[in-house]
């Protein structure tokens, strides 16, 4: 049974606007931050937010910089790391004493929580990285990417996503282009940050020490699998992948089991890891 809708609130962080959503469980067993994807926002998570919550996970997200109904130019980062400071400050406020942290990011919220997990800040318990975006991009676009990420860096440019890509829910697609907080342009600069942050996570793959699960559309055209087959072979990695499905696996008509398995993933590994 679903849980009830998030609860979103506006706060003020470091003179910046942030919006905040949280799905309480009733009983929590564990905590969970959820990053989203590029152009999207925290919003978009209300069916994946309410059967976690409904599961006993405690779950809050957030508009990332530049994004939904936070602050910051739209589609636009100045440096990754400021996406990294958003990901410690609400990982730090989601925390609930003596509860499991669990950090999942979907998309460019992947690899913003994979950066995040081999860099030296704070770690939750366990990760969950959805199609993260560990690269990508042809050779012109990665030439391009970093002078224009200097020196025209507000720019912005279509990220040319079609409603069929993201699920074969035709709802999923007509909801996300209906949706006026969703963002259909970045900017040169987030694009160049973005490469930059592919090439140095999986630089820094071998620190990741973290227990992780990487989950996969097989059919996923805007991040093909491909990009997320370089952590299989890690030893805290666990990658599964759904053939059929697209990219946003849990918003396909199977994301309940989807987060099914994210659940029971979760509930073997700290039977496991004794947390």
């Amino acid at each position: 049974m679903m849980s009830e809708r998030s609860q979103p609130e506006m706060l003020q962080i470091d003179a910046h606007t942030r919006l905040r959503r949280s799905w309480a469980a009733a009983d929590p067993w564990a905590t969970m931050l959820i990053v989203h994807g590029l152009g999207e926002h925290s919003g978009r998570y209300e069916r994946t937010g309410g059967l976690l919550a409904a599961e006993g996970i405690s779950v809050s997200s957030f508009d990332l910089i530049g994004h939904g109904a936070s602050e910051g130019h739209r589609g636009h980062v100045d440096r990754f790391s400021d996406f990294l400071d958003e990901v410690e400050w609400e990982l730090a406020a989601s925390r609930q004493q003596d509860l499991p942290a669990v950090l999942y990011g979907h998309s460019l919220g992947g690899l913003i929580a994979l950066d995040y997990l081999t860099s030296h800040r704070p770690h939750p318990d366990f990760a969950i990285a959805s199609a993260p975006a560990l690269g990508g991009g042809k050779a012109w676009q990665r030439a391009l990417a970093g002078p224009l990420g200097r020196f025209l860096p507000r720019v912005s440019i279509p990220t040319e996503i079609s409603a069929e890509q993201l699920s074969r829910d035709p709802a999923v697609g007509e909801d996300y282009f209906a949706d006026p907080l969703v963002l259909t342009k970045a900017t040169t600069r987030l694009g160049s940050e973005l490469f930059a942050a592919g090439d140095r996570v999986r630089a820094n793959l071998a620190s990741l020490s973290v227990p992780t699960l990487v989950i996969h559309g097989g059919a996923d055209e805007l991040v093909p699998p491909a990009m997320s087959a370089s952590v299989a072979d890690h030893p805290r990695v666990e990658r599964r992948l759904y053939p059929k499905l697209r990219h946003e696996s849990h918003n396909e008509p199977e994301g309940p089991e989807v987060v099914a398995d994210m659940i029971a993933w979760l509930k073997g590994s700290i039977a496991a890891q004794g947390v």
